[in-house]
């Protein structure tokens, strides 16, 4: 058997597809969304995904400004940057590119984004919302990776209402929230989060209908950790560097495949995602 993937590439691109329309209509209304993207220092990755950004903005019509700080930016350079973007009209969300520099309180700064401007979902104002949040539909920015994954499942009809769900990893992008999400009333699947202190990882995994890999260890789960016809979404990534040249590798190795029921790979199954629910939120941002 190999497992049928789920691919984010695609999704992502019906997904943009539709904010397209959603983008013509505000127009009409006289509202044009807009994202802010603040870049501080000379991380090629950070430039790379932030460049992502912005070409997904007009691939539907949405505006997009840009400021990029170089790394010997002071605190009062990036605090000021905040300021203009939460009080730019043009700007219905934004982001603050991590990692920030050495030195940084990140925390701290992310703290200081309008909450209704958080194009990342991850202020903790937003975050409380997610913990509080009944059945009803959310109205504020949703983490976009975990909303992206739920995205995806859903749009291959799998069934999350009492499902077991193993994440592993508990970071704030992912892992914790996604759990949050899971758990809401109306999506009501039954999480297990996994992490470095867990006991067992394995069995654990093995009774999971669906598992979602996001720890940045390369080829960490195996097929036999893998229930036969799970779901399986490799999140983490890791570069590894050989004599030659580097490589970037998923968190799931290739031969659960052969077990699994159906895969998001890595790259090509959450990471396409995640930028389309980040304009998503920018879009929903302008609709209310």
């Amino acid at each position: 058997m190999t497992a049928q993937i789920l691919d984010g590439r695609a999704t992502a691109k019906a997904i943009k597809a539709e904010l397209a329309a959603k983008v013509v209509e505000l127009k009409g209304k006289g509202i044009t969304p807009g994202l802010g993207t603040l870049l501080v220092g000379d991380d090629p990755g950070s430039h790379a995904y932030v460049s992502g950004k912005h070409r997904d903005c007009s691939e539907v019509g949405v505006n997009s400004i840009r400021i990029d700080l170089p790394a010997s930016a002071s605190v009062m350079d990036v605090k000021a940057a905040i300021k203009d973007l939460n009080e730019a009209k043009d700007v219905t969300g934004y982001i603050v590119q991590l990692p920030l520099p050495f030195g940084f309180d990140t925390n701290a700064m992310l703290e200081l984004i309008d909450p209704s401007k958080d194009a990342d979902g991850l202020h903790p104002v937003n975050l409380g919302r997610l913990v509080l949040a009944g059945s009803e539909a959310m109205t504020s920015p949703l983490p976009c990776t975990p909303a992206g994954i739920v995205e995806l499942l859903s749009r291959y009809g799998m069934a999350l209402h009492g499902a077991e769900v193993a994440v592993l990893g508990r970071g704030i992008t992912v892992g914790r929230p996604l759990g949050l999400l899971l758990n809401k009333k109306g999506i009501d699947a039954t999480v297990t989060l996994l992490h470095s202190g867990s006991r067992d990882v394995e069995h654990a995994l093995k009774r999971a209908d669906i598992v979602v890999a996001a720890i940045g260890v390369a080829h960490f789960v195996k097929p036999e950790w893998i229930k036969p016809g799970a779901t399986v979404l490799d999140v983490g990534i890791t570069r590894v560097e050989n004599s030659e040249s580097s490589v970037l590798l998923g968190d799931v190795d290739p031969a659960v495949s052969e077990v699994a029921g159906y895969i998001s790979p890595n790259p090509g199954g959450v990471g396409p995602m995640t930028r389309a629910m980040l304009v998503r939120n920018v879009v929903e941002a302008a609709s209310y």
